[in-house]
């Protein structure tokens, strides 16, 4: 997880580079789309929906899914990659971190989220939803628990003991600073994605083309060819009936309410 600005600005690069790669690849990521699209309709927003914000929109795939669904509302995009916010079209835009939102205080009935928290402090993004949201206003959000690329981390094993995948936080993390934050949580639902190739080269490919490749802090040699045979033979254990190699999305899905505050009477 990126805990500094240094690391914050890696994860930024690294999605802006792959802005013209992500829609090819970002297979998984739509289908984890359509989950919080059915998650977000079981769990509705208990006031009428004048603005959503589509927070680390992307490329911009779940925009016009949110006007369909919210007829009448205004759907504005946010990222904090420029590269992934130039390719949105039809949708007023913003470039911003979600830790830091450039927007006024309940400025939103709603707050769509799909795969971007998990490069945030947990603490400091709900912080901001919180702020923004109107009293009664939801925040639909999915993103990834400490399972993700679990295939990859087991295979990695066999070649070092360096850290190759990112640490994701667990479902209780993100549920507890929800609440210190002020907001209730309506709904947590977790369930495996899995991205699919006929094999590792391939499954290395679209976890680069999405952005979503770990970013370290100094740069590592390319593997060995001794390190690269082990790292394919252990992964081979992962093979599923259909041939397909899988690499797994932990996903979490969250729906989290700004409780509206109530004057208490003098004296209660």
């Amino acid at each position: 997880m990126p805990e500094t600005p240094d690391a914050k600005a890696r994860v930024r690069q690294a999605f802006h580079r792959a802005a013209g790669t992500y829609d090819q690849a970002a297979v998984v990521q739509r289908e984890i789309c359509r989950h919080l699209a059915d998650f977000a309709a079981a769990h509705p927003c208990g006031r009428t929906l004048d603005r959503v914000l589509d927070a680390g929109c992307g490329t911009g795939h779940a925009l016009d899914l949110l006007a369909a669904t919210h007829p009448g509302a205004e759907v504005l995009a946010l990222d904090f990659a420029p590269g992934m916010l130039a390719r949105v079209t039809g949708h007023p835009r913003v470039c911003g971190d979600l830790e830091h939102l450039p927007l006024a205080t309940a400025c939103m009935d709603a707050v769509w989220s799909s795969l971007a928290v998990q490069w945030c402090r947990p603490a400091a993004m709900f912080a901001e939803l919180a702020r923004v949201l109107r009293p009664q206003g939801i925040a639909w959000i999915a993103t990834l628990g400490p399972a993700t690329l679990h295939e990859l981390r087991d295979a990695f094993r066999t070649v070092d003991d360096a850290p190759h995948v990112i640490d994701f936080h667990p479902p209780e993390t993100w549920q507890a600073a929800a609440e210190r934050a002020g907001l209730k949580v309506r709904a947590l639902r977790r369930r495996p994605c899995a991205a699919l190739a006929p094999d590792l080269r391939g499954l290395l490919r679209h976890i680069k083309a999405i952005g979503a490749h770990t970013v370290s802090n100094t740069p590592r040699a390319p593997l060995g060819r001794d390190a690269w045979r082990r790292l394919q033979a252990r992964y081979e254990i992962w093979r599923r009936d259909d041939g397909q190699l899988p690499a797994t999305y932990d996903v979490i899905l969250l729906a989290v309410e700004r409780i509206e505050c109530r004057q208490h009477p003098p004296g209660s």
